[in-house]
């Protein structure tokens, strides 16, 4: 079956919030990481529309929401930011899937705002004080940021694109022009920029002793492949989130979505009881 995919917009705290939404059932709510958007979960999306309401959002500053220069884009920022979209959208509580930062904000908003979450599902996430990493933290230097507003490198972005994954076949021109779309305009990399400064992992490790003691279903996805998250952060999160799970996949680096959607999807449906 074929789920065509609505484009909206919802204004949040006075900022345009875009987001992609098709199927019905319970809220399913995906969030991407730093370099990505929305778009990242394409492959993934048609496999879970028909079982959840599936809604995959761009964060503040990324894809076509909003890019202001004035408000913060921390992971506690932007987790405030999700907990209004979902109590703006009504759609609480939902099954939370995040991929990257995405994962962070679902950690602080499951600790902040458990009432709002199912349950919670992370992919190559972050976590504690593990991060950031190459190639993020470059981007803080005063060269680095010149570069990148002078114009967009195509091939040093590939590169980056293509560390990250597992199939590198599967990195393609087309690929490429999604991961680049939102850095075509000044704005866009000046908001990109902005997200890189504002993180800090203190944004997680001071909720660390709360993770201890979640009490909703938590699900660890991580791709072995992963070259820029160390796998002492899916390790460590299992340990310490009571009854988590922790799934492993070899075939799949840090885009785990463009490597292994299909992985991806039966992961986040056995976790929530999906059975084919």
């Amino acid at each position: 079956m074929t789920f065509a995919f609505e484009t909206r917009d919802v204004q949040i705290d006075s900022h345009s919030i875009h987001y992609l939404r098709a199927g019905a059932g319970e809220p399913l709510l995906l969030v991407h990481g730093i370099t990505t958007y929305s778009f990242i979960w394409r492959e993934v999306l048609p496999l879970l529309a028909g079982h959840f309401d599936v809604i995959a959002v761009d964060l503040l500053g990324c894809g076509d929401s909003d890019k202001p220069l004035d408000v913060p884009y921390s992971l506690k920022a932007h987790a405030e930011r999700v907990a209004r979209f979902i109590e703006v959208l009504g759609i609480g509580p939902v099954h939370y899937a995040g991929h990257d930062l995405g994962g962070g904000i679902g950690q602080i908003v499951a600790v902040r705002h458990p009432e709002l979450l199912r349950d919670l599902i992370v992919f190559n996430t972050v976590a504690y004080d593990f991060w950031p990493v190459q190639p993020i933290t470059s981007l803080r230097t005063p060269i680095m940021r010149e570069l990148l507003m002078a114009a967009v490198n195509l091939g040093a972005f590939e590169l980056i694109v293509k560390r990250g994954v597992f199939h590198k076949e599967r990195v393609t021109p087309a690929l490429m022009e999604s991961f680049m779309k939102p850095l075509q305009t000044p704005q866009g990399r000046k908001a990109f920029l902005h997200f890189a400064h504002c993180l800090d992992n203190h944004d997680l490790t001071e909720i660390a002793g709360e993770l201890r003691r979640l009490q909703m279903p938590v699900l660890i996805v991580r791709g072995d492949a992963d070259v820029y998250l160390r796998a002492a952060i899916a390790q460590t999160l299992h340990e310490e989130i009571p009854g988590s799970r922790l799934v492993r996949v070899a075939s799949a680096g840090h885009f785990i979505q463009e490597d292994e959607p299909q992985i991806v999807a039966e992961s986040i449906l056995d976790f929530l009881g999906v059975r084919p």
